[in-house]
């Protein structure tokens, strides 16, 4: 069975606090009718702090999409090959191991992808598939373990690595002023991750079942309006309403695996937004305190699109508290509306080796200033 690693976060320097953000919306739109309701919104959130890969000041100008977008390329190059590096240490393999890139973001747009300079830069084998996943949003995250897993099922001797870079705070739009923008301006944060799954050895969660579903007719609840001026983020306001429509995926999931999803060892999810965790603890009868990893992201980094998982993850593998074979769910939730869903069991020994033997491996988790600026990743 694939075996998903250690995830590496890296997050930027620069970061903006839950009273800057409070005082720019009183600044910013003193005049509109609803900044009130938007005010209350933002605090609701629980987002103390948020990093950006420019300067607050630099990211309240809009100097075109196309700057905005060589901005997402500078950076992406920037700080991509740390963040890598960590993940492949941690896995225990090399660059030259590695089968698969999984590259996921919505945040920016190249053509070729990420992958391809990864690849000519990184020390990556130029037989490297390419896996480049743009349109899924936040569920990225765990559509990228999704297939790495299958990659990994079908190829039982490769290794996947798995990369998110999301810089949200370029797609902030000054003139965009309703409710869902505004409250988007107090949410999103930026952040870059990587994990390796192998498809044998290595230590972590053991990646067994999973599943994609996509909820009828909410297509519009989350989506981009592509202009001039880039990616307008355009948010419904029932989106907090979804986990009801979405449990009953996970519950279908876990069952179909001989498992109860209200009866698990441990919840990866997607923090959206505090209303999601809360809901989903309800609808799905937890402890609060088994969402305690996704709120830690969602309370020191905001909503980081599809490096959500792989940070939550990353606090799973740094409290490694876990028996062998405790079972667990990762689940990420994005546009269409979409979940990609998947169950396994904790791994925690390879080859004789600990989690905590990993855990010095992927000495770069939680960087927030990145070090390098390219060569080998070996």
């Amino acid at each position: 069975m694939p075996i998903l690693c250690r995830p590496a976060v890296v997050v930027p320097e620069h970061t903006i606090s839950m009273g800057q953000t409070l005082d720019l919306a009183r600044r910013l739109h003193a005049g509109h009718p609803q900044l009130a309701l938007v005010l209350r919104l933002i605090e609701n959130t629980g987002v103390t702090k948020r990093h950006l890969v420019r300067p607050l000041t630099e990211t309240l100008r809009h100097p075109g999409f196309e700057a905005r977008n060589a901005v997402y390329e500078q950076e992406a190059r920037r700080r991509i090959p740390e963040v890598v590096r960590a993940a492949l240490r941690s896995a225990e393999v090399g660059s030259e191991d590695i089968d698969a890139i999984v590259f996921v973001s919505c945040t920016g747009f190249l053509m070729p992808s990420m992958t391809a300079w990864m690849i000519n830069n990184l020390g990556f084998r130029w037989d490297t598939r390419q896996i480049p996943i743009a349109q899924l949003g936040c569920a990225a995250g765990g559509a990228a373990i999704n297939r790495a897993s299958d990659f990994c099922m079908a190829y039982p001797e490769a290794n996947v690595l798995i990369v998110a870079c999301e810089f949200c705070s370029l797609c902030y739009q000054p003139t965009d002023d309703g409710v869902g923008s505004l409250l988007s301006n107090g949410l999103f944060g930026d952040a870059v991750a990587a994990a390796v799954v192998r498809g044998h050895g290595g230590a972590g969660i053991q990646l067994e079942r999973n599943s994609s579903y996509l909820v009828p007719d909410t297509e519009r609840w989350i989506s981009y309006a592509v202009k001039a001026t880039g990616f307008h983020f355009q948010l419904d306001k029932r989106v907090p309403t979804t986990m009801a429509m979405l449990a009953p995926a996970l519950h279908t999931l876990a069952n179909s695996h001989g498992w109860d999803a209200s009866a698990l060892d441990f919840y990866i999810i997607h923090a959206g937004g505090p209303r999601i965790l809360d809901d989903l603890c309800r609808i799905l009868e937890v402890e609060p305190h088994a969402f305690r990893h996704s709120r830690a992201t969602l309370t020191e980094y905001g909503n980081i699109a599809s490096a959500v998982v792989l940070d939550s993850l990353r606090r799973l593998f740094e409290e490694d508290t876990l028996p062998r074979g405790a079972q667990g769910m990762i689940a990420g939730f994005g546009p269409g509306i979409t979940a990609e869903t998947c169950v396994g069991t904790w791994a925690p020994v390879s080859n004789g080796k600990s989690l905590a033997h990993a855990r010095t491996m992927g000495s770069a988790a939680g960087v927030h200033r990145p070090t390098s600026t390219g060569g080998p990743a070996t």
